[in-house]
């Protein structure tokens, strides 16, 4: 699988999980706050920073007839017009470049998911090294055209589509120019639930798209991350707050800061855990193989005695015959006198 690099990070197999915080909404209008996330994710040890760009009027219209008005019963936004929420969830275009700044100052790669070509243009001026397309996006197609031709890593999420329309995403992509493709398995739910997650579907999309695949997790704790790196997730990417006490629009699924750094480690420890189909002590076991258990003289024996299952045990260390001899040794006298704890070998029988 072909490995892709984002300025001096690489994405793949051979490397720890890609780990991006989200910040979406979660600065509630507050540049201090959009900063005081990103330092606090560069603390935690995420690779990335991501924010979005778009305004209210590049995403919907200032209607509020039924279309236009969240009414789902369990949504966290039920009631709220989408004009409404995407004013109060919006960064700023202006608040764009400090906060890259300040991304690419702690050593994070700073990008964004732009809604429509007015966005791509604008984060084009500011020079991000990637993109990233939303699931609720992952069907316009001009959009992804648009993304392509930059000749950038995409990301895109994958949620709600089926085989066919990713297999349009994905070569709306490549044809536009895109050669460092990353899909995203997701749950377009807020929150995600583990059970709606089916996380079995990355080692598939990695093989039907022959692409880097990523989980964009919406789940509440680690643990489905942590399973996805053992399926193959190259990226991890969580929604991220610095207090979910503290409230915003996305805060109820989004990851405190020391969650994040747990996240972070332990999604290492698992791909570090992957390796490779092996059997037989490891180097590092070798030298363990003294404590498994052999054959010892357990008390003292004479020349000339049988050897009984009093006089050897099977136990540790393993210093003497194999335990799978022991039966073939109690049929066997001893050739010398030997004292208890002596570690039985051939040149002991007669």
């Amino acid at each position: 699988m072909k490995e892709i690099i984002v300025l001096d990070r690489n994405i793949g197999n051979g490397h720890k999980p890609f780990i991006i915080a989200e910040m979406s909404g979660n600065h509630n209008q507050s540049l201090d706050r959009a900063l005081a996330i990103v330092e606090a994710a560069a603390k935690s040890g995420a690779h990335a920073l991501k924010i979005q760009t778009y305004t209210a009027d590049t995403m919907t219209l200032n209607i509020e007839n039924p279309d236009f008005v969240i009414n789902d019963k369990d949504s966290l936004w039920k009631g709220n017009s989408l004009y409404k929420l995407y004013q109060q969830a919006y960064t700023p275009w202006e608040w764009h470049k400090p906060i890259f700044d300040r991304a690419r100052e702690l050593g994070m790669i700073p990008f964004s998911t732009p809604f429509d070509e007015t966005a791509v243009d604008f984060l084009e001026e500011l020079d991000i090294p990637m993109y990233k397309i939303a699931s609720f996006e992952n069907n316009d197609i001009p959009l992804i055209k648009k993304v392509a031709s930059t000749g950038k890593p995409m990301i895109i999420s994958t949620g709600m589509a089926t085989v066919a329309e990713l297999d349009e995403t994905v070569r709306a992509a490549r044809e536009a120019g895109c050669k460092d493709l990353i899909l995203l398995k997701c749950t377009s739910t807020y929150p995600a639930t583990p059970e709606n997650t089916n996380i079995s579907t990355i080692p598939h999309m990695r093989e039907l798209f022959d692409v880097q695949v990523g989980l964009s997790d919406h789940t509440m704790g680690i643990g489905v991350a942590v399973a996805s790196v053992a399926l193959g997730a190259t990226v991890i990417e969580k929604h991220f707050t610095l207090s979910r006490a503290e409230g915003g629009v996305d805060s109820a699924f989004s990851m405190e800061p020391e969650e994040m750094k747990a996240l972070v480690i332990e999604t290492e420890r698992a791909w570090q855990a992957m390796g490779q189909v092996t059997y037989g002590p490891t180097e590092k076991e070798k030298a363990s193989l003294k404590f498994r258990r052999s054959l010892y003289v357990a008390k003292d024996i004479k020349v000339g005695e049988r050897f009984t299952n009093e006089n050897i045990k099977v136990i540790r260390p393993g210093y003497g015959l194999e335990p799978k001899y022991y039966d073939r040794i109690l049929q066997s006298v001893s050739n010398k006198d030997m004292k208890a704890g002596t570690p039985l070998s051939w040149e002991h029988l007669l």
